[in-house]
């Protein structure tokens, strides 16, 4: 099993999750997290002056999946998150060692 992580831009996210939900990836967790990458934040006119924003607003997804499923979730995402600016994301994959289900105590490996 693999944990997916990706970031991505918070206008994005209902794509995303449409995307995921018509490829059969229902479950996924959702943080709204702060970040910056290459883009190095934005600069703002507020009040007749510039403002310097570092630390942008993005979405952090967690999707669990098999082996055998993260190229197909990499290429959903990654095709329903891409603008073609700079800023669209990133998407990290890591092994997982086993899962267990609360409720049931079911375990995957």
């Amino acid at each position: 099993m693999k944990m997916v992580k990706a970031i991505i831009k918070p206008e994005r996210f209902e794509f995303v999750k449409k995307a995921l939900e018509e490829k059969g990836f229902a479950g996924m967790t959702i943080s709204e997290v702060k970040g910056r990458g290459e883009q190095k934040g934005i600069t703002l006119q507020y009040r007749g002056g510039l403002m310097t924003v570092d630390l942008l607003p993005k979405i952090q997804l967690e999707i669990v999946v098999r082996d055998t499923d993260v190229d197909n979730l990499v290429a959903t995402i990654t095709e329903a998150a891409r603008t073609g600016k700079i800023g669209d994301g990133k998407i990290f994959i890591m092994p997982l060692e086993k899962s267990i289900r609360i409720r049931t105590g079911e375990m995957e490996t």
